[in-house]
Order: C-alpha cells, then structure tokens, then sequence
C-alpha cells in the first residue's frame, strides 16, 4: 500500500474517553470494513496518569471503508463523549512548524517561501520612487482638525 493510499484509509478519532482502549476503538469500527491498524497515542509526559492522549488513529484495508467511516462516526457519541472523525492527515517532521526546537527562519520550507535573492532586491529598489527624499509632514492636510464639536457651515 502506497503511503497516500494509507493516509486516505486512515481516520482520526478525536474526543475519546479515557475508557476507551484499541479494542473498543476498533470494535466501534468494525462495521464499516477491515480494520488493519488501531493506534491510541500515550502521553508524552511520564508523569501523566492519563491512559491515553485523548484521540487515535484507525487504519482501513480500503479508502472507501474509512470514508465511509467517516460519514457515520463523525459527531457520534462513544461513552458519552461526542467523536470528531475525520482524514488523518501526515505526521509533521519534528523539526517543522510550531513546536519545533529550530527557529522558523531556519527551516527549509520557510526559507523556500520567503526568501528574496539580492538581484529581485536591487531591481524592486529600482522601480519604486526613493520614499527618503519625499517624506512629506505626517500632520499635511489636518489644518482644519483642531477645533471641537460642531463645523458651522
């Protein structure tokens, strides 16, 4: 199975109670095909008494199964909480995005996007008028403005 292939056969589950395990996740989605993998994330503090992070990962044998899944589950309720079901989407890199221990500006994604080569810098300083030699009274045109309440006319 190609990876875009699993990520379309592959749903998220949001909003799980902290009864729920992999079992009852999987037999809540059973009904809608093969199931090939159940995943509920741990948390990441070791001191955390919770069972799980409150969401998981349900992966079908067939993109239409999960899609399927995704049109009934979603906004059901399982022990009493409401699910939010939807397309999992990729695993960021750990070094990308918010979160990441490597400043923005450092990555490669963000420097793609912004970053501006000294020719295109030299040619826009050419086109625009110098805006230095013509700084002109931020305070021009508001001569009339300094008296209050009603204008006569």
């Amino acid at each position: 199975m190609t990876e875009a292939t699993r990520l379309k056969s592959t749903v998220y589950v949001g909003g799980l109670d902290n009864a729920v395990n992999e079992r009852i996740l999987a037999d809540a989605f059973l009904p809608f095909g093969e199931i090939t993998d159940v995943t509920i994330p741990k948390p990441e503090l070791p001191s955390s008494t919770d069972p799980h992070r409150g969401f998981g990962y349900v992966e079908f044998g067939i993109p239409a199964d999960a899609k399927e899944a995704i049109d009934n589950m979603d906004q059901s309720e399982l022990f009493g909480r409401v699910l939010k079901v939807a397309v999992a989407k990729p695993q960021k890199e750990s070094n990308e995005g918010l979160g990441s221990k490597t400043a923005v500006w450092e990555q490669e994604g963000w420097l793609a996007k912004h970053a501006v080569s000294e020719e295109d810098k030299l040619a826009s300083e050419r086109t625009e008028p110098n805006t230095h030699e013509q700084a002109n009274d931020p305070m021009q045109g508001l001569e009339g403005l300094d008296v209050a309440g009603p204008q006569p006319a």
